[in-house]
């Protein structure tokens, strides 16, 4: 006891080394702390620089990969068919008025359909016709659907009604949205987008649905449903 330094705290100081290194030799530290410094003894690096410096793309095997078999093969996207490729192209050159134009002689081809064939004088079973309501007699979610078209074109809205109601519901909301996109598509404008949340959209299908099964019914009031 009397011959040890004693700190300020009256605690034995750590005894010196018996064997010191000269200087410029120091042995290495434990602990990740050390690690590094055994191997910035040695000139090499340690572990936790090569994986810094080899970043996340480093090659299979090497010391820094996250694990001994490296990183997998990226995924290889699969280049276009030549149609896919003549489409975009085609796509990308076109004028931006081209899409809407095209839309709305689709739109001008159903409509003439409609006033040429005047299906309110047709035959059920006229061709075309509907393929469920030939062989089943029941009525199909559209059926009705043309009939209904004729006579909104005819401004005889009970009537359109009374053959699909859930296509006359829906005609001012497909007829906004197609004016929307068209004019801010094609001209530049800017009218707001109606939008509808999925929840929307799928409170419409399940009406759709059950009107379809509603109306295949055959008691009263539900026959008046019936096309």
């Amino acid at each position: 006891m009397y011959g040890e330094r004693v700190t300020s705290v009256d605690r034995p100081a750590t005894a010196p080394d018996p064997h010191p290194e000269p200087h410029g030799h120091a042995q290495p530290e434990s602990g990740p702390q050390g690690e590094a410094h055994a191997y910035a003894y040695a000139g090499q690096p340690s572990h936790a620089e090569t994986h810094a410096h080899a970043g996340p793309h480093a090659p299979a095997g090497a010391p820094g990969a996250p694990w001994p078999g490296g990183y997998p093969p990226a995924y290889q996207p699969v280049e276009a068919d030549r149609f896919t490729r003549m489409v975009m192209r085609l796509h990308a050159r076109a004028p931006r008025w081209a899409v809407p134009l095209a839309a709305l002689g689709c739109v001008g081809v159903g409509i003439a359909y409609a006033l040429v064939s005047d299906p309110t004088r047709s035959d059920p079973d006229a061709a075309p016709t509907c393929l469920l309501k030939l062989t089943t007699g029941l009525d199909c979610p559209g059926c009705g659907g043309t009939r209904a078209l004729w006579y909104v074109l005819h401004a005889d809205l009970p009537a359109a009604a009374r053959h699909h109601f859930l296509f006359v519901f829906a005609l001012p909301f497909l007829a906004w949205l197609f004016v929307a996109w068209a004019g801010n598509r094609a001209f530049g404008w800017k009218l707001p987008e109606a939008r509808f949340s999925p929840k929307v959209i799928g409170v419409f299908l399940a009406a759709w649905g059950v009107f379809s099964v509603v109306r295949n019914l055959p008691w009263a009031p539900f026959t008046s449903l019936y096309v």
